[in-house]
């Protein structure tokens, strides 16, 4: 039988984050309306899952302080960020009570999208698995619109950027 040299007990936080990062991914801001208070956070797992039933998935770490808040509201938005919108992950930074004084975020039944987002799901949680220290959720897409004009912003080694053309 043969062994595998990177055994999990090996790898720490810090490395499975400093790899990870040279793996290029979009950026969303998953965000609802609870008790009259937007709340949400941005997130770069973002994935989809399946087509039949349309499901997508995002993991929320289990130290975060908005997932229990977020996790209140039975339909979330879920913003894709495009190229113009790296100023909403400076807003994301604020606290949790800040983070969207400034941004220009509409509302629809509950699910909170920020303004001229490259697209745009409105979700609700199907399943969460406990993963580690995550939750990683299983989110069934209820409607879905995309602007075709616009290209993603990528998240690549810890920061921001946009797609060479």
């Amino acid at each position: 039988m043969h062994q595998n040299s990177l055994s999990s007990e090996l790898v720490t936080a810090h490395q499975m984050r400093n790899v990870l990062a040279g793996f290029p991914t979009g950026l969303v801001l998953v965000a609802a309306d609870v008790e009259d208070r937007i709340v949400g956070l941005s997130a770069n797992s973002f994935t989809s899952v399946s087509l039949d039933p349309p499901l997508v998935s995002i993991s929320f770490a289990h130290t975060s302080t908005s997932w229990p808040v977020l996790r209140k509201a039975p339909r979330w938005g879920v913003s894709v960020l495009g190229e113009q919108q790296a100023h909403v992950l400076q807003e994301l930074r604020l606290p949790a009570q800040e983070r969207f004084s400034r941004l220009d975020m509409h509302v629809e039944s509950g699910a909170a999208f920020v303004a001229g987002a490259l697209a745009r799901l409105t979700v609700e949680l199907d399943t969460e698995i406990e993963a580690g220290d995550h939750a990683l959720t299983l989110l069934r897409v209820l409607e879905l619109h995309r602007d075709a004009e616009q290209h993603p912003l990528i998240f690549f080694g810890s920061g921001a950027h946009r797609l060479a053309r």
